[in-house]
């Protein structure tokens, strides 16, 4: 289970940056971040067009179950939504993968993420992965030392935004360069 442990960092004298899981508390300005991005880049979005109802009463249970275990379908892990905030406004969603299995450390890794368009090029998601980093360091199991991350090869800001956190190009195939960040 995730202990809500806020870390925060400071992209300007006044803004605080933090990571925090999905929770029912804040479902109204969790659903209008799905809404706001589509499925791009690698980054899928399955909740982009459903209702509030639907959100609040079916997504946001199976989220919270899926953070802790429960009802994870076969071949998957548990994972949480992370969305970093600017103060009270969210601006983008780490997914967090609590480990890895054999598939997933081919071809996904543990972490994908966005940022909301008005927010790119700005930052968060450099300082949004350092947080992320943080909360993997807690989250993963003693024996893994590494963070497996991918981007598609023509999402050159993504994997800038891996560098810029200390990954290394791993390996790359014909869509998608593989990087790593030591944790250990």
């Amino acid at each position: 289970m995730i202990k809500n442990k806020y870390k925060r960092y400071e992209l300007e004298a006044a803004v605080m940056l933090y990571l925090k899981a999905l929770n029912t508390a804040d479902t109204r300005q969790e659903y209008q971040f799905f809404q706001e991005i589509q499925s791009e880049s690698g980054f899928l979005n399955p909740y982009h067009g459903i209702s509030y109802s639907d959100f609040v009463h079916q997504a946001v249970p199976e989220r919270i179950d899926a953070s802790r275990g429960i009802g994870v379908a076969e071949g998957l892990v548990p994972d949480t939504y992370f969305f970093l905030w600017e103060d009270t406004q969210i601006v983008g969603l780490f997914k967090i993968r609590h480990y890895l299995n054999d598939f997933l450390k081919k071809d996904w890794g543990h972490l994908a993420y966005a940022i909301l368009p008005e927010y790119r090029g700005r930052g968060y998601g450099t300082k949004g992965l350092a947080l992320a980093v943080e909360v993997c360091k807690g989250l993963l199991p003693p024996g893994e030392d590494e963070i497996y991350l991918s981007c598609y090869l023509d999402n050159t800001a993504s994997l800038r935004v891996m560098l810029k956190n200390g990954a290394t190009i791993h390996h790359h195939n014909s869509t998608d360069y593989f990087t790593r960040i030591k944790i250990r």
